[in-house]
């Protein structure tokens, strides 16, 4: 009979047997797995060509599913129609080659420049900081190529080949290390097409070595500046769109030469039954009737002449809190900004815009979020960053124009304006500078008016049906 002793050896025996096969089988592919990765690393520094951060978004609880407006037997044309639309956008302003995820290696010897480096299109222009960080070896060849461009370098000192100048393929090769980084540090880009905003991606190689970076084409903007003067009203335009409301249109212009006696105004007009508006610096416009809200404030804005617009509503008053200068000096003191709105009658009110683009076949979801805001301004405590703002905003022209207002949205419409203007215009709200409301009397009444104030249910699915397409969007909540 075998002892308890023995018994117990056996055991151990089996239990250090078992344990050493999982030791060996679990360190050889530790090992397999780290010579993949190493491999990988150092053979590739940039992702897979067909990468992509896409993705269905999620609509928020309470989302309108815009598809839901678009009649069955058109909804599939018009997605095809979308999604071509989408591709020429994404031309026109995303650059493909300079959206792409790239990766740098671990551990290169390779030196480049990362971030920064732009060209203009057509213009030869040195690549700074190239170079390479080798040990001891007795020779040295690197490779550099583009796809939208040339590669020269015009020196080809002793013992050394160049092959490929002149070229998108540009081959150096050099017994000495110093020798071939004074040639990196003369190599230089040129582009063989005109654009005025694109990129190119450039390959850098030595050995297994690859690092892949960005070359910004751009062609640079000529200035265009506003003479600020030295008084408000060579510094800003007050705009307002008026109809049917001659009374609260007169009230309005009372209260602001109250205050501001020599600032222009213009106005735009869509009445039916016009009446004529006289004064000095005095603008009024007279459109064809029911035009709509953003088609006069298109034509409101296209007229000013001065850096800034102040926009009031016509039903609006002056008062001793509504001080123009206050807003002007925000802006003045962040340049950034492209708008700021104050408070109605008390009422801030100013919105965020939580935005998921969403795939390239549902689209994007938008969330309008009452009350939403960010960051405080430095300096300015009362003033925070949000993404849009209630009726009354001083506005930086340009910027404005740039995004302009949608003609088609004739009576639903103002989110409108600051949602195309997303990730275009900077907003900003500020609470110290307020102007009043005038209330409405049987005598300021207007029922032709009323009828076109509140829109119907086919306003509403219109606007609906226009996100859908001209905004790519599959749903839109407003909270």
């Amino acid at each position: 009979m075998m002892s308890l002793s023995s018994t117990r050896l056996q055991l151990v025996a089996v239990t250090l047997i078992i344990l050493m096969v999982f030791y060996v089988i679990y360190f050889s592919n530790v090992n397999e797995n780290l010579f993949k990765f190493s491999s990988a690393t150092k053979l590739r520094s940039v992702s897979p060509r067909n990468f992509s951060l896409a993705h269905q978004c999620t609509c928020p609880k309470g989302s309108e599913l815009l598809k839901d407006y678009i009649a069955k037997d058109q909804y599939e044309e018009l997605v095809k129609r979308r999604a071509k639309d989408l591709q020429q956008y994404k031309t026109r302003m995303v650059s493909a080659e300079l959206s792409r995820l790239l990766f740098a290696s671990p551990n290169s010897p390779l030196q480049y420049p990362i971030q920064g480096y732009i060209v203009q299109p057509l213009t030869s222009t040195l690549i700074p900081g190239l170079g390479l960080h080798a040990e001891n070896r007795s020779s040295y060849k690197v490779s550099l190529s583009v796809s939208k461009g040339i590669l020269t370098t015009n020196i080809t000192p002793e013992q050394t080949i160049i092959k490929g100048s002149g070229k998108n393929k540009l081959i150096i090769e050099s017994r000495s290390l110093v020798t071939l980084n004074n040639l990196l540090a003369k190599v230089s880009y040129t582009s063989t097409d005109y654009h005025i905003n694109t990129g190119d991606l450039a390959t850098f190689q030595f050995e297994m070595h690859e690092a892949v970076f960005p070359i910004a084409i751009k062609q640079p903007c000529v200035p265009v500046l506003y003479d600020m003067g030295t008084d408000i009203s060579s510094q800003v335009t007050i705009t307002t769109k008026t109809f049917q409301r001659y009374r609260h249109l007169r009230v309005l212009l009372d209260s602001i030469r109250q205050f501001y006696s020599n600032v222009k105004i213009i106005i735009a007009d869509d009445s039916f039954e016009t009446e004529h508006i006289t004064g000095e610096n005095i603008q009024h416009y007279i459109m064809p009737p029911a035009q709509g809200w953003f088609a006069g404030r298109n034509l409101a804005v296209s007229q000013v002449t001065t850096k800034y617009f102040l926009w009031v509503d016509d039903d609006f008053m002056f008062s001793e809190k509504t001080k123009i200068e206050n807003l002007v000096e925000v802006m003045e003191a962040m340049p950034e900004l492209d708008v700021v709105g104050g408070s109605v009658k008390g009422n801030q009110f100013y919105f965020a815009l939580i935005y998921e683009e969403g795939d390239e076949i549902e689209g994007g979801c938008l969330y309008r979020k009452s009350g939403g805001k960010f960051q405080t301004l430095p300096g300015y405590p009362q003033c925070s960053m949000t993404n849009g703002v209630v009726n009354f905003f001083l506005a930086r022209t340009d910027a404005v124009q740039r995004v302009g207002f949608d003609p088609k949205l004739q009576r639903t419409a103002h989110s409108e304006f600051f949602m195309d203007g997303l990730g275009t215009l900077l907003v900003a709200t500020c609470g110290d500078v307020s102007i009043d409301h005038q209330l409405t009397t049987s005598e300021n009444k207007s029922p032709l008016y009323n009828k076109f104030r509140y829109p119907g249910q086919g306003d509403v699915e219109f606007k609906l049906k226009l996100h859908f397409y001209k905004n790519h969007l599959k749903c839109i909540k407003y909270g």
